[in-house]
């Protein structure tokens, strides 16, 4: 699997390592201390993992890359806060090129005919200082579902390195996919799937 922290230059490494205490200083961990405002996704460190259980002896691992979308914040009213993002299903990676393959296909998520899944927030629930419930429609597979995922706020502030003001998030979430139609090996490759995404905005202007 592709992460992006792996493949960053040296140079761009080390000056992260050197500056890492300013950068803290400049980032918040108070979601209500966030800007509000519009966010587009930042690609190369938003990732959407999932796990299934695979014949009973493994937790297999993937992740989907290359996610686009926005996200309006409102960090004092966040229950007014909207996100659309888009997942390219043809960007999964496994550790083995040949499932790569096969999940692309049409026994699994036919990409070619289903290119893209997509999640559109309907509503907000806030949990605690810095997590909420977040449900929306995901459509995958040619299926359309209501989902909700556990949000927690990571961080916001200044990245050090491209200088956007950026904002970041982890979410959690449990899906059936027969429940979409990717059925293939149910029950020996398990129907339920965990999701693990780190998303990553950066705010416009």
């Amino acid at each position: 699997m592709n992460y992006s922290f792996l493949s960053l230059p040296a140079t761009a490494l080390a000056f992260a390592l050197v500056t890492g205490n300013t950068a803290s200083a400049q980032v918040v961990t108070s979601a209500a201390q966030a800007q509000s405002g519009t966010y587009d996704v930042e690609p190369g460190h938003t990732q959407v993992g999932f796990s299934v259980l695979h014949f009973g002896f493994t937790n297999y691992l993937g992740i989907f890359s290359n996610v686009s979308g926005t996200l309006i914040l409102d960090p004092k009213n966040p229950t007014t806060s909207k996100l659309s993002v888009t997942i390219p299903v043809d960007s999964v990676q496994t550790t083995s090129s040949k499932l790569n393959d096969e999940l692309k296909g049409t026994q699994w998520f036919d990409a070619a005919k289903f290119p893209n899944a997509t999640f559109e927030s309907t509503s907000i629930h806030v949990t605690g200082r810095n997590d909420a419930l977040v449900t929306g429609n995901l459509t995958l597979h040619g299926v359309t579902k209501p989902e909700t995922l556990k949000v927690h706020f990571i961080g916001a502030g200044i990245n050090a390195l491209d200088k956007k003001y950026t904002t970041g998030f982890e979410a959690t979430g449990t899906l059936k996919r027969s429940d979409f139609g990717v059925k293939m090996y149910v029950p020996y490759v398990s129907d339920e799937v965990q999701l693990r995404i780190n998303g990553a905005f950066e705010k416009q202007a």
